[in-house]
């Protein structure tokens, strides 16, 4: 059997070198051989297999900077296996883990744990960030040199902030020393305690506890004042506000080693699809107005908003299903991130290129993930091929996820993956 597969009539995007042409991709076992208009213009050699991609996109594989897996501890929301293959439907090639599991990943065997079960699993490439302090309970930092070394592609409380700033100073001092970033999810807590909904009209109007926007900026705030302190690197996940927009913005003029991502509810909903207590629009960060998502498309199209990330968030039935106020937040989101982020191209906010840099390219550099996210020969062989055009309504009953709670559900979109690969291999393809 052969290991070199020859992809034909494809249209290369790379995002890294500004590639946009029509051309053709050699993949030998694991890696991308060649690439290039010129390839294969005197046909296919013998003995190699041959996919002609019908003029389809063919791209770096997605990188997803963040994602709730569920394993261990969570089986009945998601499991590695059931992530992996949402992640590989979506296009995705590469994804680092939440530490907020049962146990919290906190120590060497978590995530020795978590790159075992990738292995056994084999289809999407899975890292995993250690979390901040232990048990993710923000008095006590984790082993942060240990975690290191065992592979954390960096630090995170995932879904709890670090809320001392004493311990949030400490945790950029020691994790510079390592070479890895903080990644902070702002939520001051004594402003978004008990909230269900961004704090508004419509919050009122629904009678529902709102959370005030100032939740977010007043933490970034002060957040950045300790990487000006420190020198330490800090992420900012799921900026959802225009204000946040602008103290990052006003960060990176100074010269502060800061990143941040998004995720699509915040540049494609508002607070207005809460509509009639719809449990499924329940986030975290909450859904914002109406200014808040134009200002968060527009740190996109500037470059003040680092990536795209997916934000999965796989909830079972027993917690969505339930009034608001009781509600978990979260909404899966492997499999609708790429027609998402190809939103913001078919609407003109972001050139197909810019898009696609935010969830590969950009996203990889993040995480400190070399060679990843871009096409290279002897680059690792990680792709997705997609038809940029092609429409289909999202329907969460056919999501490979465990879980169904899908923010995008009957949503119309452009843009289909049809064929993922992994190291070579076809981990999903549109015909399976």
């Amino acid at each position: 059997m052969t290991n070199r597969t020859a992809y034909t009539n494809a249209r290369l995007l790379d995002p890294a070198t500004g590639l946009d042409a029509i051309g053709g991709l050699l993949v030998e076992g694991t890696k991308i051989a060649d690439f290039g208009p010129a390839l294969f213009r005197d046909g296919v050699p013998e003995g190699v297999e041959r996919i002609d991609c019908g003029g389809a996109c063919l791209a770096p594989g997605l990188v997803d900077l963040r994602a709730d897996v569920g394993e261990p501890g969570f089986e009945h929301n998601e499991t590695l296996l059931t992530a992996s293959r949402s992640a590989a439907a979506g296009g995705i090639t590469a994804l680092a883990c939440l530490p907020n599991t049962d146990p919290v990943l906190d120590d060497v065997a978590g995530l020795e744990f978590i790159a075992r079960r990738a292995r056994e699993v084999k289809l999407v490439k899975i890292f995993a960030y250690a979390s901040v302090t232990r048990e993710t309970a923000g008095r006590e930092i984790a082993e942060m040199g240990l975690l290191a070394e065992a592979g954390a592609v960096g630090f995170t409380d995932g879904t709890s902030p670090v809320t001392d700033a004493g311990v949030m100073r400490r945790a950029l001092s020691y994790a510079k020393t390592w070479g890895r970033t903080i990644f902070q999810h702002p939520a001051e807590p004594s402003l978004a305690a008990g909230g269900a909904m961004n704090a508004g009209e419509v919050a009122t109007r629904l009678g529902l506890k709102g959370i005030s926007p100032m939740a977010e900026i007043i933490m970034l705030e002060r957040d950045l004042r300790l990487v000006e302190m420190t020198g330490g690197r800090y992420h900012a996940a799921n900026i959802s506000t225009a204000e946040s927009v602008d103290v990052i913005r006003r960060a990176k003029r100074k010269g502060l080693k800061v990143t941040c991502d998004t995720a699509p509810p915040y540049f494609s909903l508002t607070e207005v699809d809460v509509g009639d207590y719809r449990t499924f629009f329940k986030l975290s960060p909450p859904l914002r107005g109406e200014m808040d998502r134009r200002a968060i498309i527009d740190g996109l199209a500037d470059g003040t908003i680092d990536a795209i990330a997916s934000d999965h968030a796989p909830r079972d039935q027993d917690v969505k299903r339930v009034p608001f106020g009781q509600a978990a937040f979260g909404s899966v989101g492997f499999e609708t991130l790429l027609p998402l982020v190809l939103e913001l191209v078919h609407k003109e906010h972001l050139s197909l290129l810019g898009a696609l840099d935010t969830v590969t390219r950009r996203p990889a550099d993040i995480l400190g993930l070399k060679g990843m996210g871009r096409l290279a020969k002897g680059g690792a062989a990680d792709l997705v091929l997609f038809d940029a055009e092609r429409p289909w309504k999202v329907e969460a009953e056919k999501l490979a996820s465990k879980s169904k709670n899908s923010c995008f559900d009957r949503r119309p979109v452009q843009g289909m993956v049809l064929r993922t690969v992994v190291d070579g291999r076809t981990v999903h393809s549109k015909a399976d």
